[in-house]
């Protein structure tokens, strides 16, 4: 358990000085200028381990240069040694290096508990932006880092952090031929990885529920593929029902309280959605083609999902409880995987054009479509819990096999997600706070 307190807005005894200008970053803009920022080490006290402070502060600093926004200044350049968050830094020294930003902090260690302490100062205006401490035990210092994270980037651009937060994957090692695929987990930056499943049955697309403790998956443990019910603290799992046929794409309801699932019977898959509470199964719809992929809007009134009834893959939409469904994707090739972003503003989607295989977004009404990245086999998008960024799988082909890369919405900031073995079917939780 995580126990969080807001620090006094200025310090006592202490009047720092006041100007007009306060440090905002506007995420909005096309092209976002990273903010220049110091992230000093934190200040360590009776720590068994004297990097620990230290491994807060290069945390925060790495979370925050992977969003794209942020351009943590190399501490070679520092002037000032931050000893203590006790004291106004001298600002004077900090312009010197053209920082826009500054972060202090401190972590005491005491009778098996941490409490962390930081400060995000205005270099230019003089005055504290926003200051909180934590209180934890011991070995939760990595979220201590990912919280402050989120703390500084929401205070800075106004929205929702995403650092504070885990992703479930499908782990695939051995021979191509072979491969062993297990379900597995880790934090948001690929950190703390460990397996929820030991590679007997082939597993496929994790997804979240909203309560980020419990997952949804496919599973061929029992011949056909089954959809599965796991709670990743426990290890606990269960069969959401047994179908006759063979079930695909499962994923929650926004809150939690459903599963909407494609079932195959003969050559043809529909759509139908399990009430979890009282098993109650409903069919959504009712084709001869082939539906699947669906995933629900953040308010849970819509469903979009991909279907062949056009006769190539598209993406289409309707009402959550069923209906007639409405094409929003238009251009050339195929569409396929869709997931809604938890804005509500944007769908995530991926196109299909003879080799090349991109991940893109558009709205909800199929406007604004834009292509964040194109590679040989890009696959598989899950959003950030803020809706900034999105994460999926690459597989070059060949001997290799699929990493799993970021993107933001701009298609400016793309990185790589490094992991123990090849990984695919990424699915981002929502924030653990």
């Amino acid at each position: 358990m995580l126990g969080a307190g807001a620090a006094a807005g200025a310090l006592a005894g202490l009047s720092p000085q006041r100007a007009a200008a306060v440090l905002k970053l506007d995420v909005t803009q096309g092209n976002v200028q990273p903010v220049p920022i110091a992230i000093p080490d934190f200040v360590g006290v009776g720590l068994q381990d004297p990097a620990g402070a230290r491994n807060v502060s290069l945390i925060i600093a790495s979370n925050l240069r992977r969003s794209g926004l942020f351009a943590p200044i190399d501490p070679a350049a520092y002037i000032e040694k931050i000893s203590t968050i006790d004291t106004l830094p001298r600002f004077p020294d900090w312009r010197q290096i053209n920082a826009q930003a500054l972060v202090t902090g401190r972590i005491t260690q005491s009778d098996g508990r941490l409490k962390a302490e930081f400060r995000l100062w205005d270099v230019f205006a003089g005055q504290q932006l926003r200051g909180e401490q934590y209180n934890t035990t011991a070995d939760n210092w990595r979220r201590i880092a990912h919280i402050i994270s989120d703390a500084i980037y929401e205070r800075i651009t106004g929205e929702k952090g995403y650092f504070d937060s885990r992703v479930v994957f499908v782990d695939e090692s051995g021979p191509k031929e072979r491969r062993i695929k297990r379900l597995a987990l880790m934090d948001q930056d690929g950190a703390n990885v460990r397996y929820l499943t030991r590679g007997d049955d082939l597993v496929l697309t994790p997804r979240f529920s909203s309560a980020a403790d419990t997952i949804t998956y496919m599973s061929y443990s029992q011949g056909d593929p089954k959809v599965y019910l796991m709670n990743i603290e426990t290890g606990q799992r269960e069969i959401v029902s047994n179908f006759p046929g063979m079930s695909f794409s499962p994923r929650f309801s926004p809150d939690g309280q459903r599963v909407i699932f494609s079932l195959q019977r003969g050559g043809n898959s529909n759509l139908f959605v399990m009430d979890l509470r009282s098993k109650a199964t409903t069919r959504l719809t009712d084709t001869q083609v082939i539906d699947t992929a669906p995933s629900y809007s953040p308010d849970g009134t819509r469903i979009s999902f991909e279907s062949d009834r056009g006769g190539k893959q598209q993406i289409y939409i309707m009402a959550a409880n069923g209906g007639e469904a409405q094409r929003i994707s238009f251009g050339e090739g195929a569409y396929s995987t869709p997931v809604w972003s938890p804005r509500g503003d944007y769908i995530a989607f991926t196109k299909q054009t003879e080799s090349k295989f991109a991940i893109g977004i558009m709205r909800a009404d199929g406007s604004g479509e834009r292509i964040l990245t194109e590679g040989y086999h890009n696959e598989g998008p899950t959003w950030s819990p803020n809706g900034r960024v999105i994460m999926f799988f690459r597989d070059p082909g060949g001997d290799g096999g699929p990493m799993l890369y970021t993107v933001d919405v701009t298609g400016r900031n793309e990185q790589i997600l490094k992991t123990p073995s090849y990984a695919s079917d990424p699915a981002w939780s929502p924030l653990l706070q």
